[in-house]
């Protein structure tokens, strides 16, 4: 079972940046280290935790799946991109979905996917690298 969950994860790590495909969704570039187990963030020192962060089109989420893995998304709904003003897309209290509190569309933190709402698209996804001590966030390779 635990294999399997392991390569689920890796499946959707290596898939989750190929190619965000929502025709009008601005191209920000972001490129930005942290250091998990710095007490700055220190909601991403334990598996689940998250963080938010300034940058991309209206900041960047980013969640820690396993020891070694994190997800990372723009925090600007896909659906109403444009209301940068309008509030953003939030984690909700079960830590494992985010809602954008304009359309009410409910993501998976993991991918990013629609779970419920008007959103045709996912959430934009960044690029995560970590290697052990510094995590990097990143729009491109």
């Amino acid at each position: 079972m635990k294999y399997r969950f392991f390569l689920a994860i890796l499946f959707l790590l290596a898939t989750s940046c190929g190619g965000y495909d929502h025709p009008n969704f601005p191209k920000v570039p972001v490129d930005f280290s942290l250091y998990p187990d710095d007490a700055l963030v220190i909601n991403l020192n334990y598996i689940g935790g998250h963080e938010y962060f300034t940058g991309g089109v209206n900041g960047v989420v980013v969640f820690r799946i396993d020891q070694w893995s994190f997800s990372a998304f723009d925090r600007a709904c896909p659906h109403d991109w444009d209301h940068v003003d309008e509030p953003r897309v939030w984690v909700e209290e079960d830590g494992i979905t985010l809602r954008c509190e304009k359309c009410k569309t409910l993501y998976n933190i993991l991918d990013g996917s629609v779970i419920t709402g008007v959103s045709k698209y996912p959430l934009k996804p960044y690029y995560t690298n970590y290697d052990g001590v510094k995590l990097r966030i990143y729009s491109g390779r």
